[in-house]
């Protein structure tokens, strides 16, 4: 396990932990992390509380990786969680660019893409558990994780790109997983706790209709940043994105 880099007074509140690649960055003491994807979810408490299982698991599939075998594990519907965090964790280092896709009912659907490796030389499973073991982790909306913060807490939030009337390019299926009505209560849950003294910081769109949104209350800077998630290569390259912060 790492030692602590970012040593706050309360918690680091991430509300879209995704990979959590910012949270094991910064190892923070005491934490709260969520997210409304619950299959996501449940594989942190897994790698939590079972991190030798999960590894044994992910180095059977590694053995067995094959074009044949992604696709059987892809189809199946595990009863047993720690085989489902397996599962999560294999199709996602495996599939197409590590893209998270699933179709309307709700069954991840990314194709297999061209990594072959199941396990990784860097891998520490047991110290990402001792990590995890000081973090709340919620399967919520980001609204009521945000709410929860108090003065001497640090929310960092990281929210898909929408921008008004979906015109960013960025990811073109968000406005249905994270509308412009979203961004609107994201701002709002943000200056409530802007209000109480939290500290924030996010990651959003460099569009004008997000730098309208946060104008008034809070401080913007353009950033940089890769993207490879398109299927359309005019999409992939280096983007602007918004880093905003609390005036």
């Amino acid at each position: 396990m790492k030692e602590t880099v970012l040593d706050l007074p309360g918690r680091y509140i991430e509300p879209f932990v995704g990979s959590g690649a910012i949270y094991f960055a910064l190892s923070p003491r005491r934490a709260l992390l969520s997210d409304v994807n619950e299959s996501l979810v449940e594989t942190f408490r897994c790698v939590r509380d079972y991190p030798g299982e999960i590894q044994d698991l992910l180095a059977a599939h590694h053995v067995r990786h094959s074009q044949e075998h992604y696709y059987a594990i892809r189809a199946t519907d595990y009863v047993e969680r720690i085989e489902r965090a397996a599962q999560f964790i294999y199709l996602n280092r495996t599939c197409w660019n590590g893209l998270y896709r699933v179709n309307r009912q709700g069954k991840f659907n990314v194709p297999v893409g061209t990594k072959t490796s199941a396990t990784l030389p860097s891998d520490d499973w047991t110290g990402v558990s001792k990590l995890l073991s000081g973090a709340q982790l919620s399967c919520q909306d980001f609204e009521q994780t945000i709410d929860t913060a108090e003065k001497g807490d640090l929310v960092f939030a990281d929210p898909p790109y929408t921008v008004k009337h979906n015109l960013n390019g960025f990811i073109k299926y968000n406005e249905s997983l994270f509308s412009w009505d979203d961004q609107i209560r994201l701002r709002d849950s943000l200056l409530r706790a802007k209000k109480r003294k939290v500290r924030i910081f996010v990651t959003n769109a460099d569009h004008e209709s997000v730098r309208k949104l946060y104008a008034a209350d809070f401080k913007m800077t353009t950033l940089e940043r890769a993207s490879v998630l398109s299927g359309d290569p005019a999409y992939r390259g280096r983007f602007n994105e918004l880093f905003i912060t609390a005036n």
